[in-house]
């Protein structure tokens, strides 16, 4: 008599490929872009600065480069313990650079072309201080010129910390994001559901110069300042889901 087949193990493995193929649908179905919106916020906040910077030159100029060097020593050196005097620390001040140049006049020959004589060296020393104490930028500036400051003259003002600020635009760029994707997604017949997604991007105040290169006046009194105020920009992307 004939012994009928075994179908048992076939229906097994039946079973367990239909098991294998369910992760993958129910992948495909997981990866389906639900409907959202994507907005841009924006949000500013404005804050009175609280420190200078203060960029200051002494350029000395010398038949040789040791003696418009030593000048230009000699006169910085002053101009630093003027500095740590009217209470600027140390960590305060900063060499920001120092150049030694050789100037040359030029002569003009017969031929068209021209003879170079080397008649002296520059030398010019930079130093970045920051204020503190704000009231008294103008003041550290007339006595720098005093000392022998005759270049530069780069200011900017800027917060110590800006985290107040930051916060109250972060805040106001999320609240214009929120009204936008609400005022877009109410035209399209839709309402805006929970936060997938969101960045930001900080835009601090740019450094605004008095005066590039500026040689001073020693003579011209008191330096008017006005530091005016510092605007803290923050844009945020914000993806919302749509109901």
């Amino acid at each position: 008599m004939t012994k009928p087949l075994v179908t048992k193990p076939l229906v097994v493995l039946a079973i367990a490929a239909a098991a294998a193929a369910l992760p993958a649908v129910a992948s495909a179905a997981d990866s389906r872009v639900s409907p959202r919106i994507v907005v841009s916020g924006e949000g500013e906040a404005t804050l009175a600065p609280d420190v200078a910077v203060l960029t200051l030159s002494v350029m000395r100029e010398a038949k040789t480069a040791r003696e418009a060097l030593d000048a230009n020593n000699d006169a910085m050196a002053a101009v630093i313990a003027a500095m740590k005097a009217a209470g600027i620390a140390d960590r305060d001040l900063q060499t920001a650079g120092i150049q030694i140049s050789p100037r040359y006049t030029y002569s003009d020959k017969p031929d068209g072309t021209q003879t170079a004589e080397l008649v002296a060296y520059q030398v010019s020393n930079t130093l970045s201080v920051r204020v503190r104490d704000i009231d008294k930028t103008g003041e550290i500036l007339d006595k720098s010129v005093s000392l022998g400051v005759n270049q530069g003259g780069g200011i900017s003002f800027t917060n110590e910390d800006p985290a107040a600020a930051m916060t109250e635009a972060r805040k106001k760029a999320v609240a214009d994001a929120i009204a936008k994707a609400k005022t877009l997604a109410e035209a399209a017949g839709a309402g805006v559901g929970k936060v997938l997604e969101i960045s930001d991007q900080n835009f601090r105040p740019m450094p605004m110069p008095m005066a590039a290169a500026r040689t001073f006046d020693a003579a011209a009194g008191k330096v008017p300042v006005q530091p005016g105020e510092n605007t803290y920009h923050v844009q945020v992307n914000v993806t919302f889901e749509l109901k």
